[in-house]
């Protein structure tokens, strides 16, 4: 198994976090599951992605790049 770098954080801030990408009606991200998909098992999920962070075995996907229109017509990440 790869192993990376483990974070100090509570399960309040991954909550904490968790409600400001809500707050902020965050899109789904590279896997595809948005909120309501989910919220369906949101203490399982959380708890995951806390105990993945905290033992330094999370590693998020990739960022989903979305292209943002310039003035001079080109168009740039």
């Amino acid at each position: 198994m790869e192993e990376g770098k483990s974070f100090e954080i509570s399960k309040h801030q991954v909550l904490a976090a968790y409600k400001r990408v809500k707050a902020n009606q965050g899109a789904p991200g590279i896997d595809g599951v948005d909120f309501t998909e989910f919220e369906k098992n949101l203490k399982n999920n959380l708890y995951k992605i806390w105990n993945r962070m905290s033992s330094g075995s999370y590693f998020p996907d990739a960022v989903k790049g979305v292209e943002i229109p310039k003035k001079n017509g080109k168009s740039g990440f």
